[in-house]
């Protein structure tokens, strides 16, 4: 393997210039013990980088190199399990402690020592990024690396999601926003015999969803003609909450998907509440998580739509994101 360079280029946000990033070079990061070094290929952009470029969360390190979709080989610092010229994903959760109750139950994504790619450590939009070798996970080589990287956060978060509405086979299921995540979703659930209805604003998004097979589609806060058993909210927006609680039958599930949001409007207990619906939250992900969501992805050959932009792009990816202007997912690509 060529020896590798002592600089690189990456892209860096810090706290002040509230949603500006920077192209800018740095010194390649050297491992630290049980890390490895990855040549970065790509790196899927994520709603929460918005967040986090957009100082709708806390700043955790300040500058910051965002992007926790990231597909690298192993170039440095690799292991029997993860040897050099592996091509592995590192998703949104860089480490746990492994030690705390959360953790010893098998609820890592609850852990209160979390640490997080692209927020607590520098993440993927540069050449060149470090990650904790057992947070890392080797890809089915069926897909290229643009995409592969969106299923990295968007697909397992999403895949939780599923879960944690526990969503059951052939059963009606709502999607509320037609993002990176929510359009990945339409081939699990259709691999699980579920009926998908959609709920999404803008004209491209809805006509996005019927493409992908969803049997009615309508406007943000739109009621599906039939009761839904299931939803999943990816808007980070409480008045989305609400219109899919409304759509639920007596007993549903609606799980809210989102890092940050605005507020949930008060509403009538007697009418979307009662008769046993539930609200659940949706936090961070498990490695479990991830192994299985790949691997059923790679079964049933899971293939997102995604934009790929080069590195110096970067700020144009995260603009395109905000502006809800890209079908799936974006991408960026170290030239």
């Amino acid at each position: 393997m060529a020896a590798l360079p002592a600089r690189m280029r990456a892209v860096v946000h810090d706290g002040s210039s509230i949603g500006v990033v920077r192209l800018e070079e740095r010194a390649v990061p050297t491992p630290a013990p049980g890390q490895v070094l990855l040549r970065v290929r790509a790196c899927g952009v994520c709603r929460t980088d918005l967040h986090i470029v957009d100082g709708e969360l806390a700043p955790h390190r300040d500058p910051i190199v965002p992007g926790h979709q990231i597909v690298g080989d192993v170039v440095a610092g690799a292991t029997a399990e993860r040897p050099l010229g592996m091509r592995v994903g590192v998703s949104w959760i860089a480490s746990t402690d492994g030690t705390c109750p959360f953790c010893v139950r098998g609820s890592e994504n609850l852990c209160d020592a979390l640490r997080f790619t692209g927020y607590d450590l520098d993440g993927g939009y540069a050449e060149y990024a470090t990650a904790r070798a057992d947070f890392t996970y080797p890809l089915d080589p069926a897909l290229d690396d643009v995409a592969v990287a969106p299923l990295l956060c968007a697909g397992i978060i999403g895949f939780r999601a599923l879960r944690v509405a526990g969503i059951e086979r052939g059963e009606r299921v709502g999607l509320y926003g037609f993002g990176s995540s929510a359009h990945l979703m339409v081939a699990v659930l259709h691999a699980w015999d579920c009926t998908v209805y959609v709920a999404t604003r803008g004209a491209e998004h809805r006509d996005f969803a019927r493409s992908l097979g969803a049997v009615w589609v309508g406007d943000a806060t739109d009621v599906p003609p039939v009761a839904l058993d299931r939803a999943v909210t990816f808007a980070p927006s409480g008045e989305v909450v609400i219109a899919a609680l409304r759509a639920l039958r007596k007993g549903g599930v609606v799980a809210i998907n989102a890092i940050h949001l605005d507020r949930i409007p008060s509403f009538d207990y007697d009418t979307l509440l009662w008769g046993e619906r539930q609200l659940r939250s949706v936090a961070n992900m498990t490695r479990e998580d991830a192994r299985t969501f790949l691997t059923l992805a790679a079964s049933i050959g899971l293939r997102p739509r995604a934009t790929a932009f080069p590195l110096a792009r970067a700020a144009d990816a995260l603009a395109a994101v905000r502006g809800d202007a890209v079908d799936g997912a974006a991408v960026v690509v170290p030239d």
